[in-house]
Formats: structure tokens, sequence, C-alpha cells
């Protein structure tokens, strides 16, 4: 294999995707309609929700969906699969139906964001590479929100790309920071890609290249003119940094007449550092000056920076971002909902495990999200069969599916379905957004969720009800399965 040339996607599987399939093929099964949803358990951070991310990348994989004839060789050596099943392989193409929530939907544990129709092998060879794009950039995108809002309106870049796990790591991960809210990153290949506006300064490198600091950020501020950022902890921040950055000012933007700039910090006590250095660069008449801050920073140590009244305009937040290193795994799972018998009936199946988490949602379904009339903001999910309609002009009881006892009654609300469809009968039916368009509707969307939802510690528990004709097909299914 020439790992030169671009890779194939398919052959991204467990093996044990293989296996079934082939044994799908060998008992007839290979026709037999399926349903999988995709959801997750669990709010990474003890957060009260996540972001979805990563169905562009997903859409472009089943688009090129497809076995190579190096692919069916490598198998045939494995002498495990039947030549018919290799044959079936080598005019493979998808051909299900696919739905899923748009990049930039706040959602919730057990929901489905995306959901798969399609013959038993289709939908099972998928499995991986959905995941994992699913999952990755999920993950990113719901740290990188928390991280916005802890800047409370303050810029936030993407600064990981040397510390992410990997190359698909630093660049699908500054895309979906992105999506969570980021203002752009440092890696450049995901602008030229994707559109994420890349930037940056200087390294500590550029000031110690020259005899002197100042003779460093003259010579920058004269290469470039256009809002210059100097970092100013190489040597002596206060006493040597930030004096030779205003002298380099004076002397190049100011008979000029320009006035935008910044200082970065990547080092030191923050709060005392940037309360410092705004004094000194007001002092000097450059209230314009930016002051941007890194180091290891994440959403709690920004809080606790601005709590304790640190003068920071701009966050570059790393490592901690672009590897979730508070919790570097988002848990999505994907899972058999339902399948279709002969005569086209959708039979419902589930999951059963002594950890009541694991417990599944049956059958295919609709996903509403309940917004009140009067406030825009979003009252609770409702999970219902597929066949099913709300009617929201009427109140409608619902319950915590976690704790029954817990009922609400929602009234003078709308209700949107979430899921759009993406992919009918293998066409791509789905007019992929463009980047900014996904931010910006993350941004609205969680908006529409009341603070209380929004806490970092301890969130208000959202609603996530099942209709009554769903609880009741799930309650039938574990009674009749509590003893197989």
């Amino acid at each position: 294999m020439d790992l030169n040339q671009p890779l194939n996607m398919t052959m991204l599987c467990d093996f044990y995707e293989l296996t079934m399939s082939n044994g799908y093929f060998k008992y007839g099964y290979k026709d037999k309609i399926t349903y999988f949803d995709v959801f997750y358990r669990s709010v990474p951070d003890n957060g009260g929700f996540a972001i979805a991310a990563g169905l562009e990348q997903v859409i472009k994989y089943i688009q090129d969906l497809h076995f190579s004839e190096e692919d069916i060789a490598y198998l045939r050596r494995r002498n495990i699969f039947s030549e018919d099943f290799l044959e079936y392989l080598a005019n493979f193409r998808f051909t299900g139906d696919i739905y899923a929530v748009p990049e930039g939907t706040p959602i919730f544990p057990k929901e489905p964001m995306m959901t798969v129709r399609a013959p038993a092998i289709q939908a099972q060879l998928i499995e991986t590479y959905v995941l994992l794009a699913l999952n990755h950039q999920s993950l990113i995108a719901t740290k990188a929100n928390r991280v916005v809002r802890a800047a409370q309106g303050r810029t936030v870049l993407e600064f990981g790309s040397r510390r992410a796990q990997g190359v698909d790591g630093a660049i699908m991960g500054a895309r979906a920071a992105y999506i969570g809210g980021c203002a752009g990153t440092a890696c450049t290949i995901s602008d030229q890609l994707f559109g994420v506006p890349a930037g940056g300064t200087m390294a500590h490198a550029w000031v110690q290249m020259f005899d002197t600091q100042y003779e460093a950020f003259k010579t920058y501020c004269e290469i470039y003119p256009n809002n210059p950022t100097l970092l100013v902890d190489t040597y002596n921040t206060l006493k040597k940094g930030i004096p030779d950055a205003i002298r380099a000012f004076n002397e190049v933007l100011k008979p000029r007449g320009l006035t935008k700039c910044g200082i970065r910090l990547d080092s030191g006590d923050m709060t005392y550092l940037t309360k410092k250095a705004r004094q000194m660069l007001d002092e000097a008449g450059w209230q314009s000056c930016q002051i941007s801050v890194s180091n290891s920073l994440d959403e709690h140590i920004i809080q606790d920076l601005l709590q304790q009244g640190a003068q920071i305009d701009l966050f570059g937040v790393g490592e901690r971002l672009i590897t979730a290193r508070s919790e570097p795994v988002f848990g999505g799972v994907y899972k058999l909902v339902a399948v279709e018998d002969s005569d086209g009936n959708i039979i419902p199946k589930i999951k059963i495990s002594e950890n009541v988490g694991k417990i599944t949602n049956p059958h295919f379904k609709k996903l509403y999200r309940f917004y009140g009339r009067d406030t825009g903001k979003a009252i609770a999910d409702y999970l219902c069969v597929h066949d099913e309609t709300v009617d929201d002009s009427q109140d409608l009881t619902i319950f915590d599916p976690e704790a029954t006892w817990k009922r609400k009654t929602v009234y003078n609300f709308e209700a949107k379905e979430l899921h759009v469809p993406i992919f009918i009968n293998g066409e791509l039916v789905y007019e992929l957004p463009t980047l900014q368009q996904i931010q910006d509707y993350c941004r609205k969307e969680v908006d529409s969720l009341w603070d209380e939802v929004k806490r970092f510690d301890y969130p208000h528990s959202y609603y996530v009800d099942l209709s009554q004709k769903l609880w009741d097909i799930k309650y039938d299914l574990l009674c009749e399965n509590s003893n197989a």
C-alpha cells in the first residue's frame, strides 16, 4: 500500500464489521433493512449538553464508499471470506437513508444525533468511521463551546495543533473548535481546507533571534504594521517586554497614524501581569492595544482569571482544548434499534443490560425540541415513534425517563423536528451549509438554552422525554426480554 496516496477510508472499519457482514451475506441477511442510532450516554466534563459536529465528514465518507481491487485482494488473503461476499464488496455502494441533527446542534444524552436506515451489511460496515467522525468533532466542539462561554464574549483562538493526537486531530479539531465558537485557529491547513480563519504572529524564537528585544519588536512592526501583536514575556515582562513594545509602537505605528496593535503573554501570573500591562499601555496612550494570553488555558482557568479582574481581550487555548484533556472521550455509540420484516413492517429491537444506563431506546424514532413561544428558550426534547406527530397547539405532559415520577406540563410551545434527511436511497439530499453558517447556527441554538443548563458545575437536568407510545414499546420489550 502506498501511504503517499489518499487512503480509501472504507477499510477504516473494525474487523468484526467484516466478519458479521460476511455472516449476514451467507445467512441471507444482506438486504435486510436495519435501523441504527448514534447517541452518547453522558456529557463530557459533567456538563449540561454537547455540540453535534462531524456530519460533513460522514457525508464525504459515504459518497466515496467503495472497496478497491487492493482491498478485495487483502480480504481474500485472510482466507475467511466467501468469494460471493468478496464479489458483492467489489460492487459495493451505500443505498440507504441517513437522518441527523445539523452540525452545531446542542444534543443531550441518549437522543439519536444520527439514524441510519440501510441494508444490514451497509449499515454495519460504516459504524467505525461514523462514530470516530462524530465522536471526535463533537468532543472538541463541546469543549470549545465551554471555553468560549467562559470567555464571556472575548475572542478565543484555537492554538493546539502541535499537541493534537495526530494529523487528523489537529485539522478536524480546528474545524470542530470553530463550530463550537472559536474565532480562528493557528492551524494553517484548516484555513486552506475549511476556511477556519488562521492567524498568528511570533514565537519566542523571533525575539531571541535579534540582538535586542526592542530590535525584534521594531522590525516586526515595520514588516507587519497593520495590527502587530508582540510577545512580551521572553525576558522580563514588566521591566523590558512591555516598555520595549510601547517604544516600538511609538516609533513605528504612531507616525503612520496606526493604533491597532496587541501584546501577548505566555507565562507568569496572568491576572497580575495583565492588570499591570493594561495600566502601562493606557498611561502610554495605547488604550487600543489588546492584551492576549496563552499557556495551558481551559474554561476553568479562564473563568478564574476573569473573576480575579484580569485585563484580557483574547485567549489562545491549546492542548486542553484540542485534546479535550479533562475528558478526552466522547463515548458515542452505534446501536441497532429496529429491523424490517419481509413485509416492510418495522420490528423494534432493544439492548438490555444490568447497567441501566446502557439500555437502549428502541424503534425508528423522531426527535423534537420544544421552544417556548414567549421566551424562545428550549424547554425539553421529545422522542417519539416515527409515525407520531406532535400537536403544539395544546398542552403536553412529559416526564423525565430517568425519574418517571418527575412530570412537567409544557404549554405555549413550538415543536421543531431536529432530524433532517441527509441521504435517501443512497443519494445526498442535504445541502451542506458553510462553516460560518454552522457556527452561527450553533451560537443561536446554545443561546436558546436556559443559563441553568449551561452552568459548568451541577447544570440543570434538561428533559429528554419519551412519548407514551414509545415508552410502552420499550416497557413491553423490557418485560419480554428480561428473562431471555
